[in-house]
This record gives structure tokens, C-alpha cells and sequence, in this order.
């Protein structure tokens, strides 16, 4: 089976103060639909309030980015499934309870991973 990154940005997610709590249980409904299924990896969120760092070979850390990812944010889960079309089913379940549309991406088949 095939890993698949299902993802948004934190600003897709334009949800009025009043809905954030049901949004909340009908993400977090699919993922134990998921983890009930038995495809769920591994999911959450990144927390925005945390500065990234940039870890260099030598183990030199410095307070900055790829500049392709400086806008790196919002939530995202890895699920495992058999098929393509499976996991747009999964990434179309999760986009309508979060109310925002899903980037959905596939992992490299690596046997040592």
C-alpha cells in the first residue's frame, strides 16, 4: 500500500469563530473513521506559535527557512491506502469537514522507510 500526505495551508481555512468547534469534531470524526479503518499513519498540526530552525549537516542551527517553505503552516495527515482513487476519497471526506480544499500528495515507495 501507498502512503499519501493529505494537506491544507492555515489560511484555507476560513471558518467563522462560531463553526471552529464543529469544524474541530468533523476533522477529528474522519480521523478516527481513518485510524478505524485501519489506513491512519500519522497526523496533526503545525504549531504556528513555534519558529522553525534550519538544522545544517554539521549541526549548526540557525533561525531561518527554505524560502520555499516560510509559509509552511495548517494541518495535514498521512494515510495509507491501496489506491489513488482511495485516497481521493479520504482527501475529499477530510476537505469537507475541515471546509477547505485538500492538496493531496503521494510518498515515494522506500522499502527501508
Amino acid at each position: 500500500m501507498t502512503k499519501y500526505l493529505i494537506s491544507f495551508p492555515g489560511s484555507a481555512m476560513e471558518v467563522p469563530a462560531e463553526d471552529f468547534a464543529a469544524v474541530g469534531e468533523a476533522a477529528h470524526a474522519v480521523i478516527r473513521e481513518a485510524k478505524a479503518a485501519g489506513v491512519y499513519v500519522f497526523g496533526g498540526g503545525i504549531n504556528e506559535h513555534v519558529a522553525p530552525v534550519m538544522v545544517a549537516s554539521d549541526g549548526t542551527v540557525t533561525n531561518q527557512t527554505y524560502p520555499q517553505t516560510k509559509e509552511f503552516d495548517g494541518g495535514f495527515c498521512v494515510l495509507e491506502l491501496p489506491s489513488r482513487d482511495a485516497a481521493i476519497l479520504w482527501a475529499a471526506r477530510i476537505a469537507k469537514a475541515c471546509r477547505c480544499s485538500q492538496e493531496l500528495r503521494e510518498f515515494g515507495y522506500d522499502p527501508e522507510s
